[in-house]
């Protein structure tokens, strides 16, 4: 995004305020501002739920229940968090909702604590490197992680939110987002084959 003069990058704090002025403007009725939003925010919605759902038919499914879940609480969104986390929130609970009425196989192991397990530090998980595998690869081992661990590293890797913006969005302690973004790599990373990195990257790309 640039600036209203077109030859300087907008700042982050000049596009937030920007979102802000439409999330005003769209809850004060202007359908404009509405369709901005949505707009500015459909590829990043469809992406998240592709990778929780694991297919484009839940995907898509789980996109538009999303984008009409933002509709309609969106005279309710009362600006204490970031739109975009509420955001995130709305299409998370979105692909959990799809996933549970596909019923799909729940997956056994991955515990939050088994009493003999110590945590480790943030530097120490990473996320696996997507280029060791295909998509294909990726979505079939994300597609094994049990749903909320899935959800978890998604929002960790895909969309880059921090730890608290996390928890805000799963609703739970950070302690256990740190718990099962660390679980979730090291099962995605031993079922890709490959080994840990000495610093984080995305897992995915859009």
């Amino acid at each position: 995004m640039t600036s209203t003069t077109g030859s300087t990058p907008a700042t982050t704090d000049e596009v937030h305020d920007l979102e802000r002025a439409r999330v005003a403007a769209a809850q004060a009725g202007d359908r404009v501002a509405l369709e901005q939003l949505l707009r500015d925010h459909q590829a990043r919605i469809h992406a998240v739920c592709r990778r929780i759902t694991g297919n484009d038919t839940d995907a898509l499914d789980a996109t538009q229940e999303a984008l009409i879940a933002v509709v309609r609480g969106l005279p309710r969104f009362d600006g204490r968090s970031r739109f975009s986390t509420w955001v995130y929130r709305i299409a998370t609970n979105a692909c959990l909702d799809e996933l549970r009425r596909r019923r799909r196989r729940p997956v056994v192991g991955l515990p939050e604590h088994d009493g003999n397990t110590v945590e480790p530090a943030d530097d120490e998980s990473v996320p696996f490197d997507a280029q060791v595998a295909d998509r294909l690869d990726i979505d079939a081992a994300l597609a094994e992680l049990p749903a909320d661990f899935r959800a978890a590293v998604v929002l960790r890797d895909l969309c880059r939110l921090d730890y608290a913006e996390i928890a805000e969005v799963l609703d739970i302690p950070a302690g256990t987002v740190r718990s099962r973004i660390a679980r979730g790599r090291a099962h995605l990373a031993d079922r890709l084959g490959n080994q840990p990195e000495p610093a984080e990257r995305p897992i995915v790309t859009p």
